[in-house]
């Protein structure tokens, strides 16, 4: 059997996630209340169990009884069953914004303090997150993204990567972005802007990023860059963290951050200890702007 606890912060996709893993194949149950779940795991645990594949959803709304879920845990450890939790994290912003889109109530929230229920669960459920085989941090995840890396974990078998990176440019003239970790600035490299042909191109085109990349500049600035996000990725993992935001920022964010940024994401692509993504966040905004 495999017996899977999700859990994690409120607003994080607890239950989209049990709704995906219900499509994969998994018997789902959410917000048992936590003094059952011993003899649930025991029923699923027996030889002749039909089902094999079981997920179930624990969160704070389980009330006084939530203290008891670390003995609980470690009864069912007593009993031989085997079991993984996968842990669902969003930054503290990103769950404010969730509560308000959809007018919620945080569950230790009482009237309106969103930030308080959230300081309170994220103190309350540390001990599950210490615990945790996969942590997956939902600020920025699709719901495919999501989707895409329940499938590898729970269908595939694949290693889990509890690092995930996201490689962005941006355009400073738009502001950096609050979520980054690192910020590198390339405004020093020569501007495709002032070339004709250039200008209404991106760093995704091969003509712009052979004008940048042909440049001794670009070419050390992308060897010490690499190098030191080398260095420092393990560094992060053995921290814990679970997420990282590198910024490669030029004026507008349409040539130079664009080329610097695919080339450092060519370069971490093929790891094999964290996963990536790649985003390009005001590569059109200039075309937006000369419109109006």
């Amino acid at each position: 059997m495999r017996f899977v606890i999700v859990t994690g912060m409120s607003g994080a996709g607890k239950s989209t996630a049990l709704k995906m893993l219900e499509d994969m194949g998994y018997f789902c149950v959410d917000n048992l209340p936590i003094p059952f779940m011993t003899k649930f795991a025991e029923m699923f645990s027996t030889p002749d169990a039909e089902i094999n594949q079981v997920a179930l959803g624990i969160d704070i709304r389980g009330g006084q009884a939530f203290e008891g879920l670390d003995e609980k845990l470690q009864q069912i450890e007593e009993m031989g069953i085997p079991y993984e939790i996968l842990f669902l994290d969003a930054g503290d912003d990103v769950l404010v914004k969730r509560y308000k889109e959809t007018r919620r109530q945080h569950p230790l929230g009482g009237t309106g303090h969103i930030d308080r229920g959230i300081a309170k669960e994220r103190e309350k459920i540390a001990f599950l997150k210490m615990k945790a085989a996969y942590i997956l941090d939902t600020s920025k995840m699709l719901t495919r993204e999501l989707r895409m890396e329940l499938e590898k974990i729970f269908v595939q078998g694949k290693d889990f990567k509890n690092l995930y990176i996201t490689v962005m440019s941006f355009g400073f003239k738009y502001g950096i972005p609050q979520d980054a970790d690192l910020v590198f600035d390339v405004r020093f490299l020569p501007n495709p802007y002032y070339i004709e042909e250039l200008r209404p191109k991106t760093g995704n085109d091969p003509e712009v990023r052979d004008y940048v990349m042909d440049n001794e500049k670009a070419q050390e600035f992308l060897n010490r860059l690499t190098g030191m996000i080398e260095f420092l990725i393990p560094n992060y993992i053995l921290e814990g963290k679970n997420q990282l935001v590198a910024a490669i920022g030029c004026t507008g964010g349409k040539h130079r951050s664009v080329t610097l940024a695919n080339a450092l994401y060519k370069f971490l692509e093929p790891k094999e200890n964290y996963g990536v993504r790649i985003e390009h966040r005001d590569i059109g905004k200039d075309d937006i702007t000369k419109e109006r």
